[in-house]
């Protein structure tokens, strides 16, 4: 892990050394892209098994030469076995983002994102003796977050978003259920989400 980091911040260092410099890659308006990343995981100990699927494409036209908006959707699952019981949990999202890129048309480029989005959750819990527990819900989130792009090529970059600053809320499908509000500030370099870029 430390070696995707250092090689991701060396790329991420020799393309702000050439961000000035004009090529024929980068953003400009009117451009279109698709983006997204995915990611499987499973560990294993004596009888507990956890696994994580992920999924989470996302679309962007740029109304200006620094303002992209864009839609995004997502979806992740879980699965825990412990031996005498399961339990899965899944969660659907769908929403819109806004991005301003400060050298869009450069190789490199450093923006802003700012995000909202609806999603609806399911959890099931599976014990031996056969009874089953359900509990469903849905919330609204709020997200700002920097990130990076670097161009590989004319229509393929990479992006990277680290930290967050956010506010969630969600409520379980259940009559008297009370909400559940949670904010997040965090600038944590280790947790680095990466993405690829394909621009039209």
């Amino acid at each position: 892990m430390k070696k995707i980091v250092l090689t991701v911040a060396a790329v991420f260092a020799f393309g702000f050394a050439n961000a000035q410099e004009e090529t024929s890659e980068g953003f400009k308006k009117g451009d279109a892209f698709i983006s997204g990343a995915v990611g499987f995981g499973s560990t294993k100990t004596g009888d507990f098994k956890t696994s994580e699927f992920e999924i989470a494409p996302s679309a962007g036209y740029f109304v200006t030469e620094n303002i992209a908006v864009g839609v995004a959707f997502g979806y992740l699952s879980s699965k825990v076995d412990v031996g005498t019981a399961d339990a899965k949990n899944s969660t659907l999202s769908v929403g819109a983002f806004g991005r301003y890129y400060f050298t869009p048309a450069s190789k490199f480029s450093i923006f802003g994102q700012l995000g909202v989005n609806y999603m609806s959750y399911d959890n099931e819990f599976d014990p031996e003796a056969g009874t089953l527990g359900e509990f469903k819900g849905d919330g609204f989130g709020v997200k700002v977050a920097p990130g990076v792009s670097y161009f590989l090529a004319k229509n393929f970059a990479i992006e990277a978003s680290f930290g967050v600053l956010g506010f969630e809320t969600t409520k379980p499908d259940a009559d008297g259920a009370e909400k559940t509000n949670s904010f997040d500030f965090g600038l944590d370099m280790r947790d680095i989400k990466l993405g690829l870029v394909y621009k039209f």
